[in-house]
C-alpha cells in the first residue's frame, strides 16, 4: 500500500487534566500515515483523484484548535476517524505528542493504527 505522510505537524490547541492544561494552549505534535492507493492520482496527474494532503492538513489543524479534549488518546483517535471518513483512506496510522509534557522527556504521545473497517 503507498504512503502519504505528514510529519511534525505543530498545532497549538487545549488538551489535558490539569488546570493551567485547561486554560493555556500548548504545543501539539501531529504525525500521520496515510495508506492509500496513489496510481488512479500519479496516472491522471489530477488532484480530484488523489487524496488532498492539504486539506487533511487544514482539516486537523481545525480540529485541533476547535477541540479541547482532555486526553490524547481521545484526539489521536478522532484524528483517525476523521482522516478515514471524511477523505476516504484505506487505513491510518495517527501519532499525537505532547512536547514537554513530561520532565525528562522530550515528549510523550500516542500512536494508533486505524482501518476503514474500524468506522463501518
Amino acid at each position: 500500500m503507498d504512503k502519504i505522510i505528514i510529519k511534525d505537524l505543530l498545532v497549538r490547541g487545549i488538551i489535558g487534566i490539569n488546570e493551567d492544561e485547561r486554560t493555556n494552549k500548548q504545543d501539539i505534535l501531529v504525525n500521520v500515515v496515510i495508506y492509500t492507493d496513489v496510481r488512479p492520482a500519479a496516472g491522471s496527474d489530477d488532484i480530484a483523484d488523489a487524496i488532498n494532503y492539504r486539506t487533511i492538513t487544514k482539516r486537523i489543524i481545525q480540529h485541533v484548535e476547535g477541540s479541547a479534549d482532555f486526553l490524547v488518546e481521545k484526539l489521536v483517535s478522532d484524528m483517525a476517524r476523521i482522516i478515514i471518513t471524511e477523505f476516504g483512506a484505506e487505513r491510518v496510522m495517527v501519532r499525537v505528542e505532547k512536547p514537554g509534557a513530561l520532565r525528562f522527556a522530550r515528549s510523550v504521545g500516542v500512536e494508533i493504527e486505524r482501518a476503514r473497517e474500524d468506522y463501518r
